[in-house]
């Protein structure tokens, strides 16, 4: 199969469904991670354009480490919105990664920029089947199951699928570890342990489905996104 994972900022990937990813590859699929934004608002000692070539280096070695292609949309960070022409970004995307299933932030995540993404997927991964809307790429000729992610600190989330990504655990901290320019700015501006935080949250979502580390996921059940087979692996 083909998958891909859209994440806002250069690091949501990572955090949220890398150890799945990884698990997709070592299987033999096709994995494509797609960024919103160039994630230039993330520091206090970096300047925003250069913090933004610093970020999306990091995000393409992350895809790099688990074996995924990259692509970078490059929206300003804390400034996306969802409009006709990130719509058409989004839809170009998904059609150059041409795939069977995308996953993506839940709608009811944290941040605001999580919440545009997801509905530009929604929208988007719809209408890259429309011939009319012309982009780069040719039309799709299907329309992806569409699958959200864990939340950040799995808050306001209940997974209805799970992933036991216990045998790729390693990898997912690796890939997030890729992000150095967040490690300190995280722990001051959000108190946060990356490496203790996706560990904390592995095995929390591991303990609800009998694993040692895990990732949840929720589908959206609508029509015609619907597949008879598991989709995740």
């Amino acid at each position: 199969m083909r998958i891909m994972a859209v994440g806002a900022h250069p690091d949501d990937i990572e955090f949220l469904c890398a150890g799945t990813l990884a698990k997709y590859v070592e299987r033999g699929d096709e994995v494509f991670n797609v960024v919103c934004t160039n994630g230039n608002m993330g520091s206090v000692v970096i300047p925003p354009d250069e913090l933004a070539e610093v970020r999306t280096n990091e995000a393409r070695k992350a895809a790099e480490t688990i074996g995924a292609q990259f692509l970078m949309i490059g929206e300003e960070d804390e400034w996306l919105f969802h409009d006709k022409r990130t719509r058409t970004l989004m839809i170009d995307a998904i059609r150059w990664a041409d795939p069977d299933v995308i996953i993506t932030h839940s709608p009811d995540d944290y941040h605001p920029d999580h919440r545009v993404c997801s509905e530009m997927v929604f929208a988007a991964s719809f209408l890259s089947s429309v011939p009319h809307i012309e982009t780069d790429h040719p039309e799709q000729d299907h329309i992806a199951a569409l699958l959200y992610m864990d939340t950040v600190a799995g808050t306001n989330f209940i997974p209805e699928l799970y992933v036991d990504i216990t045998e790729t655990f390693a990898k997912k901290r690796e890939a997030l570890l890729c992000h150095q320019s967040q490690v300190q700015w995280m722990m001051d501006h959000d108190n946060m342990d990356v490496g203790q935080f996706i560990e904390v949250v592995a095995r929390t979502r591991g303990h609800q489905c009998g694993v040692k580390y895990a990732e949840g996921f929720q589908i959206a059940k609508l029509w015609p996104r619907f597949r008879t087979e598991r989709i995740l692996p």
